[in-house]
């Protein structure tokens, strides 16, 4: 209820204007995209909390070392180690099949950075848990946030991207020059053994 109130306060007074379609009806990937800036997170949160959802998401582990570990954890966050990425997509499929029910925020894009590629492990956890897809977004241009559609990944890498890319086309993030194209390495491996 707190969470709520709070969130409705964030939304009168922010130049932002949230623009959503409904939450998600169950446990959901939620991908935060373009994600090119640290109010990013922000913006998550009033999201959530203004939709009612109860979300994780996956931040470095320096984020949860000293006092800002507690506050990290309260706020749905699971320390990922940098050094063992891999264990990553196993500990949150782990917590699925053991019944905890959230709506996983994964920012593919990485840490707000211009790189070349997504990194894969909204893809991998939603397949393995069999979690659909939710498209979050942040669009400076428009000065909107909100999610976009929900929908169950196929299998097929390049026509799954295919639709996530239609979808992120205009959206430019909050600093569109960090902005990353959502591509997969996996997408080119296929393309190359064509």
């Amino acid at each position: 209820m707190l969470r709520q109130i709070i969130a409705r306060a964030f939304w009168t007074v922010s130049r932002w204007r949230l623009s959503s379609e409904p939450a998600p009806d169950r446990p959901s990937v939620l991908i935060g995209a373009p994600h090119t800036s640290n109010w990013d997170f922000v913006l998550m949160l009033g999201i959530a909390w203004r939709l009612g959802i109860d979300v994780r998401w996956l931040g470095k582990s320096s984020l949860f070392s000293g006092w800002r570990g507690p506050l990290m954890r309260r706020l749905g966050g699971i320390p990922v180690d940098r050094a063992d990425p891999s264990r990553v997509v196993a500990d949150v499929v782990a917590r699925i099949r053991d019944g905890e029910v959230f709506g996983l925020v994964v920012t593919p894009d990485g840490t707000r950075g211009s790189n070349a590629y997504w990194k894969s492990g909204f893809y991998r956890i939603a397949r393995e848990a069999q979690m659909p897809v939710t498209l979050g977004f942040v669009d400076r241009t428009t000065m909107t946030t909100g999610l976009g559609p929900t929908f169950e990944l196929t299998g097929d890498v390049g026509a799954d991207m295919d639709r996530i890319r239609e979808f992120y086309a205009d959206q430019s993030g909050l600093r569109p020059a960090l902005r990353c194209e959502p591509r997969l390495r996996e997408e080119d491996a296929t393309d190359s053994s064509s």
